[in-house]
């Protein structure tokens, strides 16, 4: 399979960015996005680049291989994050760009890949994003103080199934950040919601429910990230499929704090 890539380069956070179009030939179906990509690199490494130029940024062509976030490639760690063609990992649901493969993708096609679009996410380089937002919203409020001498035995806390079920639906969100940037408004509420409700639903995360849901509201909005408006264009994009139900939950752990004040 042959491929034409419209690649966003930039050579850091302050420079203007711009699409370069390569060519990848002789791609298997079975190529996974990522490979792909690393294919695109080796072939990008074996051309011969005058230094001097690189350094320069000549003729406004930047040279070397495209950067881009990538980890476990098991859709787990969430690095992979990348605009495909429109869509935030790419035309498959349910998946992270390393799980995507490229048999998704017609025979002489041509591909856009851009980094995340949102205030939230400013680009570092190329297409590698700043998500560390995310983690700052987590510190905020996204745990539980516990004692962790002695642990009690797994079963010692009776949680009903249902709870315990959507609670671990909610902790599957890999923190990718496919939900902030599709938003139109680059909401990082499903997110956040989905770290809160993880922990709403268990016994053991009850004890700091207001203060988590009144912390990690305020350190979203404190990072400029967007006000949800229920398009649900975060719930059509998660690659775990994690529905706004918990975004309902959310506003309701946040509203019942607001009124314990």
């Amino acid at each position: 399979m042959n491929f034409t890539l419209k690649v966003w380069r930039q050579r850091d956070a302050k420079s203007k960015g711009h699409f370069e179009t390569y060519q990848v030939k002789d791609i298997s179906e079975g190529t996974s996005f990522l490979e792909m990509m690393d294919i695109l690199n080796e072939q990008l490494i074996g051309e011969k680049i005058d230094p001097v130029a690189f350094d320069a940024g000549c003729h406004g062509k930047q040279s070397g291989p495209v950067s881009f976030d990538h980890d476990c490639r098991e859709g787990i760690c969430g690095a992979c994050s990348l605009y495909i063609n429109g869509r935030a990992h790419g035309p498959e649901s349910g998946v992270t760009t390393c799980q995507l493969y490229m048999r998704k993708f017609k025979d002489g096609s041509t591909i856009t890949i851009e980094p995340w679009r949102s205030r939230g996410f400013p680009v570092i380089k190329d297409l590698v994003v700043d998500r560390g937002a995310y983690d700052k919203i987590l510190q905020a409020g996204g745990f539980i103080s516990v004692n962790t001498g002695g642990v009690p035995d797994a079963n010692a806390i009776p949680i009903p199934k249902k709870n315990a079920d959507e609670s671990m639906d909610a902790a599957s969100c890999v923190g990718c950040g496919a939900c902030a940037a599709t938003c139109k408004n680059g909401s990082a509420m499903l997110f956040v919601a989905a770290r809160v409700s993880s922990l709403a639903l268990l016994p053991q995360g009850k004890i700091e429910g207001a203060r988590r849901a009144k912390a990690m509201v305020a350190k979203m909005d404190e990072l400029g990230f967007g006000a949800c408006t229920n398009t649900r264009a975060c719930e059509m994009e998660c690659p775990k499929h994690i529905t706004v139900s918990h975004i309902a939950r959310l506003n309701r752990e946040f509203l019942k704090a607001k009124f314990k004040d």
